[in-house]
């Protein structure tokens, strides 16, 4: 350390949530969830049959706006499960004989807003329950960037804007229409998006419509820099709950 510079503070990079008798949560662990999608698949269930031996957790897509195409889905608190367990297995079986779409390419990992009371169910539980549920299963993949001016607004304001976004949210869940899975990918998406989002439900009119919702919101027509492109799929498989 140079001589008179003060030392360095170590940032915290744990997730945050709301306090327990008077002592803030924290914890390290969150869910990585990757959305990899192919094209020329002329039998899905070759591929069904390739997932359910593969010994992972995720859920396989069938493309609704390409009649041969796919998506898969795996996720894991270990992001070495990319590498050390998806890509052999893709590298091999019928997987590797399909046409990749690296503009789907989705890669995020779970977070908080700093009050969840069990960082347990909002980081790892809801979402892998969210894509295994299988009265869920239409989807919707998309990812987004937020403006830079959304990120010089002060934290009221961020927060005004966010729960202006949450309550849309929060009312097509409770109808049982829609539910989300929410990502950060800062530094984990070649476009330099911010967030993958998936909505998830019984059919895929609610999850158009809460996408049809939010565009009056502040957040969406005022500080987003872009948004999408957008994968629309149903499950064909999905690994057991």
């Amino acid at each position: 350390m140079a001589e008179g510079r003060p030392p360095a503070e170590i940032p915290d990079i744990d997730e945050k949530g709301g306090p327990i008798d008077g002592v803030p949560q924290s914890s390290s662990r969150r869910l990585f969830v990757q959305l990899l999608a192919f094209g020329g698949c002329t039998d899905s269930g070759s591929l069904v049959d390739a997932c359910c031996d593969g010994g992972f957790e995720g859920a396989l897509y069938e493309d609704v706006n390409d009649p041969r195409g796919v998506a898969l889905v795996s996720f894991s608190s270990d992001p070495n499960h990319f590498l050390d367990v998806m890509r052999p297995f893709l590298a091999s079986g019928p997987f590797n004989g399909l046409q990749p779409k690296p503009e789907y390419t989705m890669l995020g990992r779970s977070y908080t807003l700093g009050y969840e009371p069990d960082l347990q169910e909002a980081l790892i539980d809801r979402p892998r329950q969210r894509i295994l549920n299988p009265d869920w299963p239409w989807v919707v993949w998309y990812p987004l960037r937020r403006s830079g001016q959304f990120e010089q607004l002060d934290a009221a304001k961020q927060r005004e804007i966010l729960m202006e976004h949450g309550r849309i949210g929060i009312s097509f869940g409770a109808g049982d229409y829609a539910h989300d899975v929410r990502l950060a990918c800062h530094g984990l998406d070649k476009h330099d998006n911010d967030f993958v989002i998936g909505l998830v439900g019984k059919d895929v009119l609610p999850l158009s419509k809460i996408v049809q919702t939010m565009r009056k919101t502040q957040q969406t027509s005022l500080y987003l820099e872009r948004l999408g492109p957008f994968f629309v799929g149903r499950a064909a498989w999905q690994s057991p709950m």
